[in-house]
C-alpha cells in the first residue's frame, strides 16, 4: 500500500476514534455504517460500538494507551478494506471529509463556559455540568430553607 493510502487510513482512524467520545458520535456512526455497508464489512458496526464502549469505560483521553490501541485497530481495518478493494480511495476520502467536518463542528469543539450565581442566598448545592443523566433529588426532612 502506498504511503498516501496508509496516511489516509491513519487519518480516518484517528478522526473516527476521536469522534467516538463526543456527542456527535451518533451522526458519525451513521456515516461510517453507510461506508462499511458498501464494503460488505458485516461486523464493523458492532466492532465500532464495542470500541466506543471501551473508550468510554476507560475514560480514554487523547493519547492514552486505549485510544492508541483502538485507533490502530481501525487503521488496520481501513487498510485491509483498501487493499482488498472493498472500498474505494475516493469513498474513504469522502468519509474522512465528512468526519472532519463533523469533528470541527461547534458541537464537538469544547468551549469555555462562565457562570455567575447572583440574586440571593443559595440554600443548597449549585451544580454545573455538561450532561446530567438519571438525576434524582431527595428531600431532606427537618431542614426547611427560610425565604429571603
Amino acid at each position: 500500500m502506498d504511503s498516501e493510502l496508509a496516511a489516509l487510513a491513519a487519518s480516518g482512524a484517528t478522526t473516527l476514534v476521536s469522534l467516538m467520545v463526543t456527542d456527535s458520535w451518533t451522526h458519525a456512526r451513521d456515516l461510517v455504517a453507510r461506508f462499511f455497508s458498501r464494503g460488505a464489512e458485516g461486523t464493523a458496526i458492532t466492532d465500532l460500538d464495542t470500541a466506543r464502549t471501551e473508550l468510554l469505560a476507560a475514560g480514554a483521553a487523547e493519547g492514552s494507551q486505549t485510544t492508541r490501541d483502538v485507533s490502530a485497530q481501525w487503521h488496520t481495518c481501513l487498510q485491509r478494506l483498501l487493499q482488498a478493494s472493498s472500498v474505494t480511495v475516493d469513498g474513504l476520502r469522502d468519509l474522512l471529509t465528512s468526519l472532519q467536518q463533523l469533528a470541527d463542528s461547534p458541537e464537538t469543539t469544547p468551549s469555555t463556559i462562565h457562570n455567575d450565581i447572583s440574586g440571593g442566598i443559595q440554600h443548597g448545592p449549585v451544580i454545573q455540568a455538561g450532561r446530567i443523566a438519571g438525576l434524582t433529588f431527595h428531600a431532606h426532612h427537618g431542614a426547611t430553607p427560610t425565604p429571603d
